[in-house]
């Protein structure tokens, strides 16, 4: 219940915030703002679209989307919230929804047929081990990202424990941040990866 709260709550400033960024942009004498909104939505569509390519463009604009909700859920704690990505739950959902997009994607480039006979590739021997990927992946993505935000949590709680003035804030900055912001972009690293195989097959 409370990581549903939070997570509507992230949505609610997410819209809000897009809202602001986004009104009364100018093709002309842009304004700072919208020069670094611009310059970091090209940043993501460009890292996407070297992963996934350009028949994979497409998926670009969802793949953004949950890397700035992963990031953003991520860096809740800072602000005393429970990042909704230390509950299972949440990681687990995330994961279905990206082993979906992942096996859409190679209906949608091979068909169905192609699709069906891709799980026999290289060999029809390795079929079983092909089928088993559908449900691996998702459990890899979902218990890498809920097992590194709770580890994260607990050597924070043990550190502050010992020491709970001075000696918690480099960490803060690896495990809150920096550990935070590499789980998000190492989820749609792997979901984008997952995504150009299966157009490729």
């Amino acid at each position: 219940m409370e990581s549903n709260v939070i997570i509507w709550g992230i949505i609610a400033v997410l819209v809000l915030l897009s809202i602001w960024l986004t009104h009364d942009l100018k093709v002309e004498n842009p304004g700072k703002k919208q020069l670094m909104l611009e310059a970091g939505i090209e940043w993501l569509e460009n890292f996407f679209k070297d992963l996934l390519g350009e028949q994979g463009s497409r998926y670009t604009p969802y793949m953004m989307t949950v890397i700035i909700f992963i990031a953003v859920s991520n860096l809740s704690g800072l602000l005393g919230f429970k990042p909704p990505t230390k509950d299972m739950n949440v990681t687990a959902a995330l994961a279905i929804m990206s082993i979906v997009l992942i096996e859409y994607a190679g209906i949608h480039a091979q068909g169905t047929l192609g699709w069906v006979k891709s799980f026999t590739r290289p060999m029809a021997l390795v079929t079983p081990i092909n089928i088993m990927e559908i449900a691996i992946r998702p459990v890899s993505l979902c218990m890498r990202l809920f097992g590194n935000m709770v580890g994260g949590f607990v050597v924070m709680e043990l550190i502050k424990g010992i020491c709970p003035v001075l000696l918690p804030f480099p960490f803060t900055l690896y495990f809150d941040i920096f550990d935070g912001l590499i789980q998000a972009y190492v989820f749609c690293l792997l979901t984008s990866l997952f995504i150009s195989e299966q157009i490729e097959a």
